[in-house]
């Protein structure tokens, strides 16, 4: 269903059951379901977060000016970029990590027609530290970074199958929604991404697939078009 995405992973999705850092098991798990997308031909991008790192960190930087916490939430991001590109290395994926703060001697700087170049050569493009500024999110990253390669979606994986009527673990009569729209969602106040990433996706009619990474295999049906998730549309 879709030939080029835009995978949006949490950095605490690769913690697993740790209480921080990174689950070999789990990250290699995610990178499988990824080998298993690019097997069908579909062109991934993925933006990846930092919590996991940074998060755990957090007791240190309290009190911290926001902008030096969030750069150093953006060096978390390339730190994880890269453990997943050297994942996807042994799963025999071709990677490409792209940052968007310069650090030369680790990873290539973030070039937009080479980024296309690598999907169109069928590497897999990590992309590290957000959009590069502080006050803004991975989602953002992730909704702007979408819309620039050019990604028919938004995939944006979590710890739920998709958008609920309320929350599932508080509310047993919480219904999942199947599709939304994201005006609907606006009104009904659920927190699919960040204010500014939401937006961002509504402008550039870029639709956002909210799916689990927990379940095996839900990033393949995702692609292949199957009821699996939520779709936020315009």
């Amino acid at each position: 269903m879709y030939k080029r995405i835009l995978l949006k992973l949490s950095g605490e999705a690769l913690m697993g059951d740790d209480a921080y850092g990174i689950n070999q098991p789990t990250i290699a798990r995610m990178v499988r379901e990824v080998r298993d997308v690019t097997a069908l031909g579909c062109q991934v991008a993925v933006v990846i977060g930092g919590g996991n790192i940074f998060r755990g960190m957090a007791g240190g930087a309290s009190g911290m000016d926001r902008a030096t916490a969030d750069y150093m939430g953006m060096l978390a991001t390339v730190m994880n970029a890269l453990a997943l590109a050297d994942t996807m290395r042994l799963e025999g994926l071709t990677a490409r990590v792209m940052s968007a703060i310069s650090i030369d001697q680790v990873v290539e700087p973030y070039v937009r027609p080479k980024a296309l170049q690598y999907l169109e050569e069928g590497k897999v493009v990590v992309f590290a530290a957000g959009t590069g500024n502080p006050f803004f999110t991975t989602d953002t990253a992730a909704a702007l970074r979408g819309a620039e390669v050019g990604a028919e979606v938004v995939l944006k994986a979590t710890k739920v199958d998709g958008v609920y009527s309320a929350d599932p673990n508080k509310d047993p009569t919480a219904t999942r929604y199947a599709r939304i729209s994201f005006d609907e969602a606006i009104a009904k106040n659920l927190q699919v991404m960040d204010a500014t990433a939401f937006a961002l996706c509504r402008d550039q009619k870029l639709p956002v697939k909210v799916f689990s990474i927990v379940k095996p295999g839900a990033l393949k049906r995702v692609v292949q078009g199957e009821d699996e998730g939520t779709l936020v549309h315009v």
